[in-house]
């Protein structure tokens, strides 16, 4: 009984609670974008959550060795998984999703978790010394490579960028030197002409939208158009909930998934979206904090790895809506509709809880 308390004691309560509020604005919102009825989405987004939380409580409970064990399986499994999709995947005009009964399966989501987990493995294993060399690093950037590549070719432009920024931000934490970056950072921009060349013609499209927004309102540019509407009418405090005009007359496309946020300024206003970023913020930090007072150094980087990742989410979903960033398709975590990323972040965040309760454990005990 006594472990019991002292391993509810070091939970994370702040960053559950949070997390439980935001997939309790997820249900609401999605309520609102069905004109006030739990199904389709809500009432799913419920059982979603609930799927997840048990994830999340699974996760957080098994020995940590266990996770350390099992990463460089997990992301082996994950690959083999995305390998397989151009067989087995369904899609129209993209093969991202493989279907389970009646539930549709996105590989490259967990796949992000999959890399967070065999990255820090791999950089837990390795000494100062190591580090320091380039051969050290070869490994970890092919990891990365192949995931990315078979994403791409999906083709999945948003997810593939922030699987790629992701990792790259779990190596820099992990103590890549700096001539190392200068050399990455400049292969990044000799690259760049390379895979604009490789963007297919709707994906061009949306850049350009990006950078001349008005020139096509009734187009390419309507989603993004209809956004700002949507944001600017919401105000202060927004027309209250089920009154967003934007959204209830359907002129908001997609307001269940990509701008979810933009229906919640719309009713809600500055300061609703001011309150779902100020709850992110601080599972953003409790999660840094967490990963600050880890002995071990697999637990740090895999905590700071999903921080990353929430982090992307975030920035990107936001950023798109508001018109900073072009469209490509970004979820907003535990709000927007969609079963797969709903979960990987449930995943994420037990990985996190799991690094709280055993921030006492060194790395020379995983290894036991």
């Amino acid at each position: 009984m006594n472990l019991v308390f002292a391993w509810l004691f070091r939970v994370p309560w702040v960053l559950v609670l949070a997390t439980g509020f935001l997939a309790m604005v997820g249900a609401l919102a999605l309520f609102s974008a069905s004109e006030g009825n739990w199904f389709p989405w809500a009432e799913r987004q419920l059982y979603r959550a609930g799927i997840g939380t048990l994830l999340l409580v699974f996760i957080a409970v098994i020995p940590v060795r266990w996770i350390y064990s099992w990463s460089y399986i997990i992301l082996f499994g994950a690959v083999l998984i995305l390998l397989a999709l151009p067989i087995i995947g369904i899609g129209a005009g993209a093969t991202r999703w493989i279907a389970i009964g009646p539930f549709n399966f996105q590989p490259s989501e967990p796949a992000k978790i999959a890399i967070i987990l065999a990255l820090a493995r791999y950089y837990t294993s390795q000494s100062p010394e190591n580090m320091q060399s380039v051969i050290a690093h070869i490994l970890p950037l092919i990891c990365i490579a192949v995931p990315f590549g078979l994403v791409i070719i999906q083709p999945d432009l948003g997810t593939s960028a922030m699987l790629l920024v992701g990792s790259l931000g779990v190596i820099f934490v992990a103590g890549i030197p700096k001539r190392f970056i200068a050399v990455l950072a400049g292969l990044a921009v000799l690259m760049l002409p390379v895979l604009w060349s490789q963007l297919y013609d709707y994906q061009k499209e949306r850049i350009f939208t990006f950078l001349q927004p008005q020139s096509d309102t009734l187009g390419a540019g309507y989603q993004i158009a209809q956004s700002k509407i949507a944001l600017g009418s919401g105000g202060m405090f927004g027309k209250g909930f089920l009154q967003g005009s934007q959204s209830q007359l359907n002129y908001l496309p997609e307001k269940q998934t990509d701008f979810v946020f933009t229906m919640i300024g719309e009713e809600f206003g500055f300061v609703g979206n001011v309150v779902i970023l100020l709850a992110y913020f601080i599972i953003l930090m409790s999660i840094l904090l967490i990963a600050v007072k880890c002995k071990s150094r697999f637990c740090r980087l895999s905590a700071i790895g999903v921080s990353i990742m929430l982090f992307l989410y975030i920035f990107v979903n936001v950023a798109m809506v508001t018109g900073i960033l072009p469209v490509v398709g970004a979820p907003l975590p535990l709000i927007s509709y969609g079963g797969t990323a709903m979960l990987t972040v449930f995943i994420g965040l037990g990985m996190v809880i799991n690094a709280a309760v055993n921030s006492h454990v060194s790395d020379n005990e995983l290894l036991i």
